[in-house]
């Protein structure tokens, strides 16, 4: 069932647990996380960023996943990912997004305002709720396992003063903070400032706090992340990183042998997806918490 980011992100703070965002950059991916969450039985989020409109357009992937979430067994959000202008945000809206993040935090504080505020208003015209950012992950969600998990003197941990005047001044519903983690593949493991989290909470009267940059982060600090007030982590490249290891190990069992149809490649991408997110899913509605730390 169709669901709006603000209703997804309500059931999060009542259970205070997070909900998953995955993106669906092809067809495989939305199947693989629709499919974990349906045999879960928890909400999710699927997610479309602007960078990977290279791989398949807004405009083809968007109404199919509208209507898949229709079709859902759960309550889904389909949320445009990284956007990165009000004119593509506008593309997502009229398609039926019912979310949209709008990603102003390249640019000097009172432009990201600006244009979130417009963003705001935009959303509000069809219903549909809006995730900003203020401080800088670092390094962009390319999807492509670039690495990016090293020192990285780009990134720009979120102010919570900041936040709490951005906050009351855009009229966002959610807010994507910037706490040590990276977009990417990690290269070392990254030290996570969970006070930045709790004080920004604190100050903007609870709102969510969305991490970015969540594949690769080990679970005992998934799980600190959730009880700091986390309620939405985004997560792909260790998911899209699952299935290209499966599409190579089963290449490979081949042995060149046999013929090689790239459907069958693209279901044992798609399965061992599903796997990847299921595991995801339960690290973020603490349903793991015995478990051994995890990289």
């Amino acid at each position: 069932m169709l669901a709006t980011l603000k209703e997804i992100l309500g059931i999060a703070e009542e259970k205070k647990i997070a909900v998953g965002a995955f993106n669906a950059a092809n067809l495989e991916s939305l199947r693989a996380v629709l499919g974990a969450a349906e045999e879960l039985g928890y909400p999710v989020i699927i997610q479309f960023a602007q960078c990977h409109e290279p791989w398949i357009p807004l405009a083809l992937i968007g109404p199919i996943m509208v209507e898949q979430a229709k079709k859902a067994s759960v309550p889904v959000c389909v949320h445009l990912d990284h956007g990165e202008t009000l004119d593509y945000l506008e593309q997502a809206l009229a398609i039926g997004f019912t979310g949209i993040m709008y990603d102003g935090s390249t640019l000097s504080y009172e432009e990201n305002l600006k244009n979130t505020k417009q963003a705001v208003a935009m959303a509000a015209k069809t219903g549909a709720c809006v995730e900003a950012e203020l401080g800088s992950m670092g390094k962009r969600e390319t999807g492509t396992g670039d690495a990016g998990g090293g020192a990285d003197d780009t990134k720009i941990y979120t102010d919570p003063e900041q936040a709490k005047t951005f906050v009351k001044e855009s009229g966002i519903d959610a807010l994507a903070c910037s706490f040590g983690t990276t977009h990417g593949i990690y290269l070392s493991e990254p030290k996570l400032d969970f006070d930045v989290v709790r004080k920004v909470r604190s100050l903007t009267n609870d709102i969510p706090v969305v991490m970015h940059g969540g594949s690769g982060v080990s679970r005992e600090d998934y799980h600190e992340a959730v009880r700091a007030g986390v309620r939405k982590i985004n997560y792909f490249t260790y998911m899209d990183k699952a299935g290209g290891n499966a599409a190579a190990a089963y290449v490979n069992a081949l042995q060149a042998k046999e013929p090689v149809f790239f459907s069958s490649v693209s279901m044992a991408a798609r399965d061992a997806m599903q796997e990847d997110v299921k595991a995801a899913m339960r690290m973020f509605a603490l349903a793991d918490q015995g478990r051994d730390k995890e990289s």
